[in-house]
């Protein structure tokens, strides 16, 4: 029995003759005719997406992660012209000879014989050679109509937050354009980025993205001259987020400001006079430190990452969507973390996680369960096969009978967890911290080091503000 993945790529909605549900038919045909068995779970799409990079293709990812598993999930993959996998020869190189080599499946398409022998190798390349001109022909087309639109001052992208666009045109959108002026007025005022993001949120307001503001946001917006009847655009594509860039051209657009001049250069001076750590990211690279991945904020349960100056702060607060800080130094939050673990020592009291322990316990069900699943789809397979005409009804029964005797015998190996003795645990989890405390104190002993040791015993470290109290989280 050969089983066969389909992949499906459409770049716009108008090519009707390449649509998803046409592509999917001719690729069913094809495979009763050559004996292969589809399963609905293996039909992968990516519509409306371009084939020049595999790096935006969801499907086409998770298509690869799966070929990827053992045994091999499917001997084929299917598709109906070659353009549809990659219109970048690297890609499709590279995927293929992995597909081939790595994991025994061929890529074939069904449109295009290229057939199994030496010259088939150069047919296929010029195919895709063709392919790959086709999309970068098509990519500058594109591009020189879109300077084309630029020169003349007319919209090439996603209306900015507060604007909507009609006709091609970038008109004032009545609900967000009045919260487009208050933040220019409100940062001309005094008020900062952050808080400004934050009653944006708190009223609502989201990005074109559907993501809440941040500072950055905040920044962007105040930085971009749409709002002032302009065009910013850059030709290569590549925006720097100060935009330095002496490719970038601004140009008078079409469209109708919401802004004056004159407040545009109040906040314009404000900016140009504000330290730049205020507002932009620190390009400093972060070191590890030794609660990494362990501290939580006890407002919103979100981890503490480094930020500038040898601190943490909560990963939600940074990107606008928790109301409290938690800044803490590393320096300040790693001794506090030391006299807590030796607190809990000399007490003799530690917070079991209760959930992580009810997951340990569990995980060799999990397990077993997934190679249950596993097996039923074999079964299910085999069905398919047999419905297909692919199996004889002897070869089902055969196939059938022994996928069976595997799912009892896995079914078998089933048991409740184990019940534990809570005293032995916490004396046995004692012992372990107090033998491995001097090595965690001990500046001999990488950041890294340390953290691997931690993990080893603690689930989370929950951070309070204002009171600056730690919580530790054990597992046994």
């Amino acid at each position: 029995m050969k089983t066969a993945a389909a992949y499906i790529r459409v770049s716009t909605e108008d090519q009707v003759e390449y649509s998803p549900a046409s592509q999917l038919e001719k690729i069913r045909e094809y495979a009763k005719r050559s004996g292969y068995i589809l399963p609905e779970e293996f039909v992968f799409a990516d519509e409306g997406i371009s084939g020049r990079h595999t790096a935006k293709r969801p499907e086409f990812n998770r298509m690869i992660g799966i070929a990827k598993q053992k045994p091999k999930p499917f001997d084929a993959i299917l598709l109906w012209k070659f353009s549809r996998f990659a219109r970048n020869r690297e890609d499709s190189i590279v995927y293929k000879s992995m597909l081939r080599k790595q994991c025994g499946i061929d890529v074939i398409s069904i449109s295009e014989n290229v057939g199994d022998d030496k010259m088939s190798v150069l047919i296929e390349a010029m195919i895709e050679a063709m392919d790959e001109y086709y999309s970068i022909n098509l990519g500058e087309e594109v591009k020189r109509g879109m300077n084309e639109k630029v020169s003349r001052g007319e919209a090439v992208t996603i209306p900015s937050f507060g604007y909507d666009i009609k006709d091609g045109v970038y008109i004032p959108d009545p609900v967000t354009a009045p919260a487009l002026k208050r933040i220019f007025e409100d940062f001309a005022n005094g008020k900062g980025m952050r808080t400004i993001a934050m009653e944006l949120n708190d009223c609502g307001f989201r990005t074109r993205r559907g993501n809440l503001f941040q500072n950055r946001t905040v920044q962007y917006i105040l930085n971009n001259p749409v709002y002032i009847g302009k065009i910013r655009w850059t030709p290569t594509g590549k925006t720097d987020r100060d935009f330095n860039n002496p490719d970038t051209v601004i140009i008078d657009g079409t469209h109708e400001p919401l802004i004056d001049k004159e407040l545009w250069n109040t906040v314009q001076q404000k900016i140009a006079k504000a330290p730049k750590t205020k507002y932009m990211r620190s390009d400093a690279p972060k070191q590890p430190f030794m609660l990494q991945g362990l501290v939580r904020c006890n407002s919103c349960g979100a981890t503490l990452c480094q930020s500038a100056n040898g601190s943490v702060q909560c990963y939600s607060y940074a990107h606008g969507s928790c109301k409290v800080s938690h800044s803490v130094s590393l320096k300040k939050l790693d001794v506090m973390f030391i006299q807590s673990l030796k607190t809990s020592v000399e007490l003799n009291d530690f917070k079991i996680d209760a959930d992580y322990k009810s997951s340990l316990a569990k995980s060799n069900n999990e397990t077993l369960l997934a190679q249950i699943e596993r097996e039923n789809t074999k079964l299910r397979r085999a069905r398919e096969a047999y419905e297909s005409e692919i199996y004889t009804l002897d070869e089902y029964k055969d196939s059938k009978r022994i996928i069976e005797e595997k799912i009892r015998s896995l079914k078998s190996k089933l048991t409740d967890a184990p019940a534990n003795d809570p005293d032995a645990e916490i004396k046995a989890l004692r012992r372990k911290i107090v033998s491995v405390l001097p090595a965690i104190q001990s500046p001999a002993l990488s950041e890294n080091e340390k953290n691997s040791i931690i993990k080893s015993f603690i689930s989370k470290v929950v951070f309070y503000k204002p009171s600056g109290d730690l919580e530790l989280y054990f597992y046994t």
